[in-house]
Protein backbone atom coordinates (compact mmCIF):
# COMPACT_ATOMS: atom_id res chain seq x y z
CA UNK A 1 0.00 0.00 0.00
CA UNK A 2 1.48 3.73 -0.84
CA UNK A 3 -1.54 6.04 -0.08
CA UNK A 4 0.86 8.11 2.88
CA UNK A 5 3.28 8.55 -0.12
CA UNK A 6 0.22 9.70 -2.50
CA UNK A 7 -1.33 11.53 -0.30
CA UNK A 8 1.97 13.31 1.00
CA UNK A 9 2.35 14.02 -2.86
CA UNK A 10 -1.07 15.42 -3.13
CA UNK A 11 -0.42 17.96 -0.54
CA UNK A 12 2.54 19.39 -2.52
CA UNK A 13 -0.12 20.15 -5.04
CA UNK A 14 -2.82 22.00 -3.16
CA UNK A 15 -3.66 25.31 -4.49
CA UNK A 16 -3.50 28.37 -2.34
CA UNK A 17 -7.03 28.51 -1.72
CA UNK A 18 -6.98 24.45 -0.83
CA UNK A 19 -4.88 25.10 1.90
CA UNK A 20 -7.49 26.86 3.98
CA UNK A 21 -9.42 23.23 3.77
CA UNK A 22 -9.82 21.52 7.07
CA UNK A 23 -6.89 18.93 6.38
CA UNK A 24 -8.61 16.09 8.47
CA UNK A 25 -11.79 16.90 6.13
CA UNK A 26 -9.04 17.07 2.81
CA UNK A 27 -7.74 13.40 3.95
CA UNK A 28 -11.05 11.60 3.97
CA UNK A 29 -12.48 12.98 0.60
CA UNK A 30 -8.79 12.69 -0.80
CA UNK A 31 -9.17 8.77 -0.16
CA UNK A 32 -12.53 8.69 -1.94
CA UNK A 33 -11.07 9.72 -4.71
CA UNK A 34 -10.39 7.54 -7.49
CA UNK A 35 -9.03 7.28 -11.17
CA UNK A 36 -11.36 5.78 -14.01
CA UNK A 37 -9.17 3.83 -16.91
CA UNK A 38 -9.62 2.07 -19.63
CA UNK A 39 -7.99 1.09 -23.25
CA UNK A 40 -9.66 2.25 -26.65
CA UNK A 41 -9.42 0.07 -29.94
CA UNK A 42 -5.67 1.59 -30.98
CA UNK A 43 -4.44 0.79 -27.51
CA UNK A 44 -4.43 4.45 -26.09
CA UNK A 45 -4.91 4.73 -22.71
CA UNK A 46 -8.37 6.96 -21.86
CA UNK A 47 -8.76 8.33 -18.10
CA UNK A 48 -10.63 10.95 -15.82
CA UNK A 49 -11.61 11.29 -11.89
CA UNK A 50 -14.34 9.53 -10.07
CA UNK A 51 -15.86 9.55 -6.15
CA UNK A 52 -17.10 6.72 -4.04
CA UNK A 53 -20.61 7.73 -3.75
CA UNK A 54 -21.58 4.04 -2.58
CA UNK A 55 -20.31 0.74 -1.31
CA UNK A 56 -18.39 -0.33 -4.31
CA UNK A 57 -19.72 2.43 -6.61
CA UNK A 58 -18.27 5.01 -8.01
CA UNK A 59 -19.91 8.54 -9.92
CA UNK A 60 -17.74 10.00 -12.68
CA UNK A 61 -18.99 11.79 -16.08
CA UNK A 62 -20.09 9.30 -19.10
CA UNK A 63 -17.90 11.08 -21.94
CA UNK A 64 -14.85 9.30 -20.08
CA UNK A 65 -15.86 5.97 -20.68
CA UNK A 66 -16.76 6.80 -24.84
CA UNK A 67 -13.55 5.26 -26.44
CA UNK A 68 -13.26 2.29 -23.98
CA UNK A 69 -15.19 -1.19 -24.02
CA UNK A 70 -13.03 -2.14 -20.71
CA UNK A 71 -12.71 -0.02 -18.30
CA UNK A 72 -11.41 -0.25 -14.58
CA UNK A 73 -11.37 1.89 -11.01
CA UNK A 74 -7.92 2.47 -9.46
CA UNK A 75 -6.40 4.27 -6.45
CA UNK A 76 -2.48 4.44 -5.81
CA UNK A 77 -1.14 0.78 -6.88
CA UNK A 78 -5.06 -1.00 -6.68
CA UNK A 79 -6.85 -1.34 -9.56
CA UNK A 80 -10.90 -2.54 -9.01
CA UNK A 81 -12.49 -4.70 -11.82
CA UNK A 82 -15.73 -2.64 -13.41
CA UNK A 83 -18.95 -5.20 -12.93
CA UNK A 84 -21.67 -2.97 -14.22
CA UNK A 85 -22.37 0.64 -15.50
CA UNK A 86 -25.45 3.11 -14.74
CA UNK A 87 -25.60 5.65 -17.46
CA UNK A 88 -27.65 9.24 -17.65
CA UNK A 89 -26.31 10.24 -20.93
CA UNK A 90 -27.45 13.32 -21.56
CA UNK A 91 -26.68 14.49 -18.33
CA UNK A 92 -22.93 13.21 -18.80
CA UNK A 93 -23.29 11.37 -15.47
CA UNK A 94 -22.38 7.53 -15.09
CA UNK A 95 -22.28 5.49 -12.09
CA UNK A 96 -19.70 2.15 -11.63
CA UNK A 97 -20.46 -0.79 -10.21
CA UNK A 98 -16.90 -2.31 -9.00
CA UNK A 99 -15.82 -5.06 -7.02
CA UNK A 100 -15.14 -4.86 -3.05
CA UNK A 101 -13.31 -2.00 -2.44
CA UNK A 102 -12.01 -0.60 0.57
CA UNK A 103 -12.95 2.82 0.37
CA UNK A 104 -15.83 4.82 1.75
CA UNK A 105 -18.05 6.41 0.20
CA UNK A 106 -18.27 10.56 0.73
CA UNK A 107 -21.35 12.43 2.10
CA UNK A 108 -23.81 13.78 0.01
CA UNK A 109 -24.33 17.33 -0.42
CA UNK A 110 -27.23 19.64 -2.03
CA UNK A 111 -27.06 22.61 -4.27
CA UNK A 112 -30.18 23.75 -3.61
CA UNK A 113 -28.91 26.07 -0.56
CA UNK A 114 -26.03 27.21 -2.44
CA UNK A 115 -25.38 30.48 -3.13
CA UNK A 116 -22.42 32.64 -5.07
CA UNK A 117 -19.01 33.07 -2.88
CA UNK A 118 -19.09 29.88 -1.33
CA UNK A 119 -15.80 28.00 -0.88
CA UNK A 120 -15.34 24.72 -2.61
CA UNK A 121 -12.33 22.23 -3.42
CA UNK A 122 -11.78 20.09 -6.28
CA UNK A 123 -9.72 16.92 -5.71
CA UNK A 124 -8.94 15.18 -9.67
CA UNK A 125 -6.43 13.47 -11.33
CA UNK A 126 -4.72 15.43 -13.66
CA UNK A 127 -1.36 16.27 -15.46
CA UNK A 128 0.65 13.30 -13.53
CA UNK A 129 -0.95 13.58 -10.38
CA UNK A 130 -3.84 14.30 -7.78
CA UNK A 131 -4.41 17.86 -7.52
CA UNK A 132 -6.55 19.60 -4.63
CA UNK A 133 -8.03 23.10 -6.24
CA UNK A 134 -9.74 25.48 -4.41
CA UNK A 135 -11.93 28.13 -5.22
CA UNK A 136 -15.73 29.86 -5.11
CA UNK A 137 -18.53 29.74 -6.53
CA UNK A 138 -18.90 32.36 -9.26
CA UNK A 139 -22.44 31.06 -10.76
CA UNK A 140 -25.49 28.94 -10.15
CA UNK A 141 -27.90 27.44 -12.75
CA UNK A 142 -31.03 25.82 -12.29
CA UNK A 143 -31.05 23.08 -14.43
CA UNK A 144 -33.68 19.41 -14.79
CA UNK A 145 -33.36 19.07 -10.81
CA UNK A 146 -30.18 20.74 -9.30
CA UNK A 147 -28.31 23.53 -9.84
CA UNK A 148 -25.22 23.37 -12.17
CA UNK A 149 -22.05 25.16 -10.26
CA UNK A 150 -19.92 27.25 -12.23
CA UNK A 151 -16.23 27.59 -10.12
CA UNK A 152 -13.09 29.10 -10.47
CA UNK A 153 -11.86 26.56 -9.53
CA UNK A 154 -10.08 25.55 -12.94
CA UNK A 155 -9.55 21.62 -14.12
CA UNK A 156 -7.50 20.15 -16.87
CA UNK A 157 -7.20 16.91 -18.61
CA UNK A 158 -8.11 14.08 -16.46
CA UNK A 159 -10.07 15.75 -14.11
CA UNK A 160 -13.25 15.08 -16.21
CA UNK A 161 -15.99 13.53 -13.14
CA UNK A 162 -13.84 14.86 -10.06
CA UNK A 163 -15.38 15.69 -7.22
CA UNK A 164 -15.88 19.15 -5.71
CA UNK A 165 -16.78 19.53 -2.21
CA UNK A 166 -18.16 22.42 0.36
CA UNK A 167 -16.19 23.04 3.51
CA UNK A 168 -17.72 20.61 5.79
CA UNK A 169 -16.37 17.58 3.10
CA UNK A 170 -19.80 17.15 1.50
CA UNK A 171 -20.65 16.40 -2.03
CA UNK A 172 -21.92 19.16 -4.18
CA UNK A 173 -21.10 17.46 -7.55
CA UNK A 174 -18.14 16.76 -10.85
CA UNK A 175 -16.70 18.29 -12.95
CA UNK A 176 -17.72 18.21 -16.66
CA UNK A 177 -17.48 20.64 -19.04
CA UNK A 178 -15.76 24.17 -19.79
CA UNK A 179 -15.38 26.59 -22.41
CA UNK A 180 -12.85 26.75 -24.87
CA UNK A 181 -9.72 29.22 -24.56
CA UNK A 182 -7.65 29.88 -21.09
CA UNK A 183 -9.84 32.60 -19.93
CA UNK A 184 -12.70 30.20 -19.68
CA UNK A 185 -15.84 29.23 -17.69
CA UNK A 186 -15.22 25.58 -15.50
CA UNK A 187 -18.70 23.71 -14.70
CA UNK A 188 -19.90 21.05 -12.72
CA UNK A 189 -23.22 18.68 -12.58
CA UNK A 190 -24.73 18.76 -9.64
CA UNK A 191 -25.29 15.92 -6.98
CA UNK A 192 -28.90 15.89 -7.20
CA UNK A 193 -28.02 13.79 -10.50
CA UNK A 194 -26.07 11.59 -8.46
CA UNK A 195 -29.07 10.30 -5.97
CA UNK A 196 -31.41 10.19 -9.03
CA UNK A 197 -29.51 7.63 -11.10
CA UNK A 198 -28.93 5.64 -7.57
CA UNK A 199 -32.64 4.80 -7.42
CA UNK A 200 -32.51 3.49 -10.96
CA UNK A 201 -31.76 -0.27 -12.36
CA UNK A 202 -31.15 0.21 -15.87
CA UNK A 203 -27.46 -0.72 -16.53
CA UNK A 204 -25.30 0.47 -19.78
CA UNK A 205 -22.87 -1.35 -22.00
CA UNK A 206 -19.37 0.22 -23.07
CA UNK A 207 -18.59 2.27 -24.63
CA UNK A 208 -21.16 4.83 -23.82
CA UNK A 209 -22.50 6.80 -26.73
CA UNK A 210 -24.21 9.34 -27.30
CA UNK A 211 -24.73 13.30 -26.52
CA UNK A 212 -24.64 15.01 -23.12
CA UNK A 213 -26.92 18.56 -22.89
CA UNK A 214 -23.53 20.44 -23.13
CA UNK A 215 -22.36 18.97 -26.69
CA UNK A 216 -25.95 20.11 -28.05
CA UNK A 217 -25.48 22.58 -31.30
CA UNK A 218 -25.46 26.42 -29.61
CA UNK A 219 -29.18 27.05 -30.17
CA UNK A 220 -30.52 23.71 -28.29
CA UNK A 221 -28.17 24.12 -25.28
CA UNK A 222 -29.35 25.88 -22.20
CA UNK A 223 -29.36 29.75 -22.00
CA UNK A 224 -26.58 29.82 -19.54
CA UNK A 225 -24.18 28.14 -22.05
CA UNK A 226 -25.40 30.07 -24.71
CA UNK A 227 -24.63 33.60 -23.17
CA UNK A 228 -21.19 32.13 -21.73
CA UNK A 229 -18.76 32.92 -25.04
CA UNK A 230 -20.24 36.12 -26.30
CA UNK A 231 -19.82 37.08 -22.62
CA UNK A 232 -16.16 36.30 -22.45
CA UNK A 233 -15.37 37.43 -25.58
CA UNK A 234 -17.48 40.90 -25.44
CA UNK A 235 -19.83 39.81 -27.95
CA UNK A 236 -22.76 42.58 -26.87
CA UNK A 237 -24.52 42.51 -29.77
CA UNK A 238 -24.62 38.39 -29.20
CA UNK A 239 -25.53 38.73 -25.42
CA UNK A 240 -28.35 41.12 -25.82
CA UNK A 241 -30.14 38.56 -28.39
CA UNK A 242 -29.48 35.59 -26.07
CA UNK A 243 -29.88 37.29 -22.68
CA UNK A 244 -33.13 38.77 -24.27
CA UNK A 245 -34.72 35.35 -25.33
CA UNK A 246 -33.48 34.46 -21.37
CA UNK A 247 -35.29 36.97 -19.86
CA UNK A 248 -38.60 36.28 -22.00
CA UNK A 249 -38.12 32.64 -21.13
CA UNK A 250 -36.97 32.48 -17.52
CA UNK A 251 -38.09 36.34 -16.16
CA UNK A 252 -37.58 35.09 -12.71
CA UNK A 253 -33.87 34.24 -13.58
CA UNK A 254 -31.71 36.59 -11.74
CA UNK A 255 -29.10 35.20 -14.15
CA UNK A 256 -30.77 36.16 -17.42
CA UNK A 257 -31.75 40.07 -15.77
CA UNK A 258 -28.02 40.09 -14.98
CA UNK A 259 -26.44 39.17 -18.79
CA UNK A 260 -28.69 40.97 -20.11
CA UNK A 261 -27.61 44.03 -18.21
CA UNK A 262 -23.90 43.78 -18.84
CA UNK A 263 -25.47 43.18 -22.67
CA UNK A 264 -26.71 46.58 -22.32
CA UNK A 265 -23.97 47.97 -20.48
CA UNK A 266 -21.83 47.19 -22.88
CA UNK A 267 -23.73 48.42 -26.08
CA UNK A 268 -23.92 51.80 -24.25
CA UNK A 269 -27.64 51.46 -22.80
CA UNK A 270 -26.93 52.72 -19.34
CA UNK A 271 -30.66 53.53 -17.88
CA UNK A 272 -31.50 50.15 -19.81
CA UNK A 273 -28.64 48.27 -17.85
CA UNK A 274 -29.43 49.79 -14.43
CA UNK A 275 -32.92 48.63 -14.50
CA UNK A 276 -31.66 44.89 -15.38
CA UNK A 277 -29.24 44.81 -13.03
CA UNK A 278 -31.61 46.41 -10.29
CA UNK A 279 -34.18 43.37 -11.62
CA UNK A 280 -31.56 40.90 -10.84
CA UNK A 281 -31.38 42.17 -7.24
CA UNK A 282 -34.71 41.50 -6.85
CA UNK A 283 -34.43 38.48 -7.30
CA UNK A 284 -31.54 37.95 -5.85
CA UNK A 285 -30.28 40.06 -3.82
CA UNK A 286 -26.43 38.35 -2.96
CA UNK A 287 -25.64 38.78 -6.75
CA UNK A 288 -22.12 39.57 -6.12
CA UNK A 289 -21.89 40.90 -10.08
CA UNK A 290 -25.36 42.79 -10.36
CA UNK A 291 -23.67 44.70 -7.14
CA UNK A 292 -20.43 45.67 -8.55
CA UNK A 293 -21.88 47.00 -11.26
CA UNK A 294 -24.81 49.03 -9.46
CA UNK A 295 -21.92 50.09 -7.16
CA UNK A 296 -20.40 51.35 -10.02
CA UNK A 297 -22.90 53.47 -11.75
CA UNK A 298 -24.02 54.49 -7.92
CA UNK A 299 -20.51 56.04 -7.82
CA UNK A 300 -20.28 57.93 -10.62
CA UNK A 301 -23.32 59.36 -9.58
CA UNK A 302 -21.81 60.33 -6.46
CA UNK A 303 -23.83 58.31 -4.11
CA UNK A 304 -20.98 57.26 -2.09
CA UNK A 305 -23.57 56.13 0.62
CA UNK A 306 -24.79 53.55 -2.03
CA UNK A 307 -21.16 52.79 -3.14
CA UNK A 308 -20.50 52.03 0.71
CA UNK A 309 -23.02 49.74 1.02
CA UNK A 310 -22.29 48.15 -2.07
CA UNK A 311 -18.84 47.21 -0.66
CA UNK A 312 -19.54 45.81 2.84
CA UNK A 313 -22.47 43.48 1.10
CA UNK A 314 -19.43 42.30 -1.43
CA UNK A 315 -17.17 41.28 1.32
CA UNK A 316 -20.12 39.51 3.00
CA UNK A 317 -19.71 37.88 -0.43
CA UNK A 318 -17.09 37.87 -2.72
CA UNK A 319 -13.76 39.28 -0.52
CA UNK A 320 -11.56 39.08 -3.76
CA UNK A 321 -14.30 40.81 -6.09
CA UNK A 322 -15.03 43.24 -3.17
CA UNK A 323 -11.60 44.39 -3.29
CA UNK A 324 -11.62 44.93 -7.09
CA UNK A 325 -14.78 46.84 -6.53
CA UNK A 326 -13.10 49.34 -3.74
CA UNK A 327 -10.14 49.85 -6.46
CA UNK A 328 -12.17 50.29 -8.78
CA UNK A 329 -14.42 53.05 -7.52
CA UNK A 330 -11.65 54.12 -4.79
CA UNK A 331 -13.63 53.63 -1.57
CA UNK A 332 -11.94 55.10 1.21
CA UNK A 333 -12.11 52.96 4.27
Amino acid sequence: MRRPTIFALSLLLLSQHALAFDQALYMKTFFSVVLVRGYDDAGGLAYGSGVVVGPNQVATDCHVLRRTAKAWVSQGDDAYRLESVQADIFHDLCLLNVETMPMASVPMGSTASLSKGTHVLSIGNSDGGTRAIGGQIKSLYPFDGGNIIRTNARFTLGASGSPIFDDNGNLLGLNTFKTPGSNAYFYAIPVEWIINLQKKTEKAELPIKGQAFWELPDIDKPFFMQMALPHLNDDFAKLLEVSQRWVKAEPTNAEAWYELGSAQEGLGQPDEAQKSYTSALALNPRHAEALYRTGVFASRHGDQAAVQKVSVTLAGIDSALAADFDKTVAVKQ
